[in-house]
């Protein structure tokens, strides 16, 4: 039975919520997730701020749209880093793909960091289409990981690739800062690369 076509109104919420989602990632790439305000979103988009709860629960939902993009660019871009390497050894390509990761939070900072500044509601679902972006993240990780630990099995392969993210992760956290006093980014690579050919070697 084919789908029926969205009415006037679903139509007319579906270009409003993609509307105010690139609007707050605008503000967040120009201030941080801190500037997202309902009222300039919606003096922005030409809509009232009740509008902007029709279509959003609330605004953690409203940022959690924009999270939703930006791990869509960096799977995108990880998944790009590898690409042409797929004959390189495993642990060259941990270290690209967490390359790759460094370089979107550097170019990318605010967004990078709503990330991880955003509080996710305590007894609320993930969106599956959230779930799935990470999931996708993650199995980049995990492929080269099974590659290296072919004795792990798949729970500990999952449970490894989140490990090695969380490393890479506070690397890139503590790196980034220390760049305001002038550190600079080949430093903060090195310090990724030393951790992951490490592991690599079981050191």
């Amino acid at each position: 039975m084919p789908t029926p076509d969205p009415s006037p109104t679903e139509t007319r919420r579906a270009e409003l919520r993609e509307t105010l989602v690139t609007l707050a990632e605008a503000q967040i790439v120009q201030g941080g997730m801190a500037t997202v305000k309902a009222r300039e979103l919606a003096a922005q988009a030409g809509c009232s701020v009740g509008a902007i709860y029709n279509v959003f629960p609330d605004m953690t939902a409203l940022v959690m749209a924009v999270n939703l993009r930006t791990f869509l660019r960096i799977g995108a871009e990880v998944a790009g880093a590898v690409t042409g390497f797929e004959a390189a050894p495993a642990e060259r390509r941990l270290v690209l793909l967490a390359r790759a990761y460094l370089g979107f939070a550097d170019r990318n900072h605010h967004l990078w960091k709503a990330l991880f500044d955003l509080e996710m509601p305590r007894d609320g679902d993930i969106p599956p289409e959230y779930a799935q972006a990470l999931a996708t993240l993650f199995d980049h990780i995990a492929r080269p990981v099974r590659e290296l630990f072919q004795e792990l099995d798949e729970d500990a392969v999952q449970l490894m690739a989140r490990t090695l993210f969380s490393s890479v992760h506070g690397i890139v956290s503590l790196g980034l800062q220390n760049r305001l006093s002038g550190v600079p980014l080949e430093r903060v690579e090195a310090m990724i690369e030393a951790l992951l050919l490490r592991v690599a070697k079981g050191v």
